[in-house]
């Protein structure tokens, strides 16, 4: 039996992920640690993670794009999942996707249970899916910083363009 938790039902969010957010909430368990998952070529996402950053004072939040080459994997997920949502893995291996990430996010940074206590009231939770996943669909045209694999290639898999031109102008003699 596999430990991942994956939305299934109304808009990403299934009974197992609803449930597993329940029982922190229930016992009050925030992880001490979480591993988020973005999509590292989109400028939205790499200012939201900035964002997290900031927020994140203590430390709690690994943060890596899902095009570091098999990361999503050593996680339990796949690539195409990578490019649909942002993904929190807590280190007992639990993984929640788009809303639920988001606020099991905010609440690990914070170090409170805020955001998991607002999410839990009746119609909070769909409304907060619906709204992911409308502003995943248009993440594109919103403005946000440099995709986070164009500054950082290497741990997106990709050659330095900066290498790749320094190599090309040695070559050449230059």
């Amino acid at each position: 039996m596999t430990r991942r938790r994956i939305a299934l039902g109304l808009l990403g969010l299934g009974l197992a992920t609803w449930g597993g957010l329940r029982a922190r909430l229930t016992f009050g368990l925030l992880p001490e640690r979480l591993t988020l998952i973005f999509d590292g070529s989109c400028d939205f996402c790499t200012r939201a993670v900035r964002l997290v950053r900031a927020i994140d004072r203590q430390g709690r939040i690994t943060i890596a794009p899902f095009q570091k080459p098999s990361f999503p994997e050593s996680h339990g997920l796949t690539t195409a999942q990578g490019e649909q949502s942002i993904w929190a893995i807590t280190p007992d291996g639990f993984t929640y996707p788009a809303a639920a990430a988001a606020n099991l996010t905010a609440a690990t940074a914070l170090g409170t249970a805020l955001p998991l206590w607002l999410y839990a009231i009746p119609g909070v939770t769909a409304t907060q899916e619906a709204a992911y996943h409308f502003i995943a669909s248009i993440r594109s045209r919103i403005p946000g910083d440099t995709p986070y694999c164009e500054q950082y290639p290497e741990e997106c898999g990709k050659a330095s363009n900066t290498a790749a031109n320094t190599t090309q102008i040695e070559a050449v003699g230059g």
